[in-house]
């Protein structure tokens, strides 16, 4: 259960934010309540976790130079606006300003909560994806995420940076597991759209019905939600397992990519997996639409052509779980490295994690068992190596590669000690280091 939404209710009258405050705090929010608006900036910065309702109608700074100020520092941040009956002109014109939406009084408080509850999950996005930005927003974080140096990977980096830059549709195709919507995440985070919305919707988690409607509207009474175009205005639209949508989510889609101005008003990305099982986006789109994502093309590469960067990425999210965990980490040996490897990986990078974790968890009870934990519990041994043979010299240089760099991550850098443990003299190990790109400062 995720930490409770905050909530600052503005208002000079005691009765009024106080029974607000009570209603909300009821339906699970973490309410705030604020006699002035001075008061309650001095609680609200840029990144409040939270949403604000103010009345309109207060002494020193009231709710439109309180909006104002609200926004000057957090565009994105909602603010509801509480109104008398004379007051909706000017509540219509902080709507313009950028208000969230406004409420009537007398109001249903129902009516407060649902608006609440859409106002709450539109900061928390925006929050999770300021979070996002900053972990993807240059290219060294945005190797951290994607690692690897094999031609594939810093292939993916280089059209990640060149289709983030485009507002036309993308589409993204790849296995399962092969980090789809963490490069569509990436797509946004790069592009000149990082400091807007970035909306995620599954399409197999709804019916063509209500899949049409929650991505394009029209909103019936009893919903809950904004169209997810509506939501995404400015900014980003991912859109996972493209290949599923209808007939009609596609015709409204076209539509919408076909009314869309210069600088596109949504920038569209589709995932697609449908490679994995020997399928073709093609056959599942109209042609027209399938066209429309044909100019803008990445396919992910699976693990087990990412040659030695299946390695690499073992030996992070191992020291990732070994700190999380604080445990050591096991040197692997080499029949170990040879056979991660080897492996057929079907699973892909997820897969990898999940091995990784687990060996990391033997190894803090003193146990480990590598060519266990690569079984699935109907395969025999003979069916964990692919049948993609690599030159014995391969095998020999990435063992060696994540040998010196876990011995130097284990001794903090310490040249000397690394020399000792690997019985490697000096002038050995700085050409070592040299070929692999290895570098003492990274170990400090």
């Amino acid at each position: 259960m995720g930490q409770a939404m905050k909530i600052a209710i503005v208002d000079d009258e005691v009765d009024m934010r106080e029974s607000i405050g009570q209603w909300l705090a009821l339906a699970g929010y973490d309410a705030q309540t604020y006699a002035s608006a001075r008061d309650a900036l001095k609680h609200i910065d840029a990144n409040y976790p939270g949403i604000v309702i103010t009345d309109l109608k207060m002494p020193e700074i009231d709710g439109m130079q309180f909006l104002k100020k609200l926004l000057a520092q957090d565009s994105s941040l909602p603010v509801i606006m509480i109104t008398g009956h004379g007051d909706v002109p000017m509540a219509v014109e902080a709507m313009r300003l950028g208000a969230f939406d406004f409420l009537e009084k007398p109001f249903d408080p129902q009516r407060l909560s649902a608006l609440a509850k859409k106002a709450s999950a539109s900061r928390r996005m925006t929050l999770n994806n300021r979070q996002l930005r900053r972990e993807l927003s240059d290219t060294a974080q945005l190797s951290k995420k994607l690692i690897g140096k094999s031609k594939p990977m810093n292939k993916l980096r280089e059209d990640i940076l060149d289709f983030g830059l485009s507002d036309g549709p993308v589409l993204i195709s790849g296995e399962t597991g092969t980090g789809k919507t963490l490069v569509a995440h990436a797509l946004h985070a790069v592009g000149n759209r990082a400091g807007k919305a970035c909306i995620l919707m599954s399409c197999s988690a709804f019916d063509e019905a209500s899949l049409a409607r929650r991505l394009f509207g029209p909103i019936l009474p009893e919903d809950d939600f904004l169209p997810a175009v509506e939501l995404a205005r400015g900014g980003s639209l991912i859109l996972e397992d493209f290949h599923v949508l209808g007939a009609v989510a596609q015709s409204q889609l076209l539509n919408f990519l076909n009314k869309q101005g210069d600088p596109a008003d949504v920038k569209i990305i589709a995932i697609s997996n449908l490679q994995a099982v020997g399928q073709s986006l093609r056959d599942c789109l109209r042609k027209d639409l399938f066209y429309r994502f044909d100019a803008l093309q990445m396919t992910l590469p699976p693990l087990r052509q990412r040659g030695d960067d299946i390695l690499l990425m073992f030996n992070q999210f191992c020291c990732d779980f070994a700190d999380e965990y604080g445990s050591e980490i096991r040197g692997l040996k080499p029949q170990e490295a040879a056979q991660i490897l080897q492996a057929p990986w079907p699973g892909n990078v997820r897969q990898l994690i999940n091995v990784a974790e687990q060996a990391v968890l033997q190894w803090r009870s003193g146990e480990g068992n590598i060519s266990a934990l690569l079984l699935d519990e109907n395969e025999d041994a003979s069916s964990v190596v692919t049948t993609e043979g690599k030159p014995l010299k391969e095998y020999v240089e990435a063992f060696e590669k994540m040998l010196i760099d876990n011995t130097m991550r284990r001794h903090r850098g310490s040249v000397s000690k690394v020399m000792e443990e690997l019985s490697l003299p000096r002038r050995t190990l700085n050409e070592k280091m040299a070929k692999y790109k290895l570098q003492r400062s990274s170990y400090l």
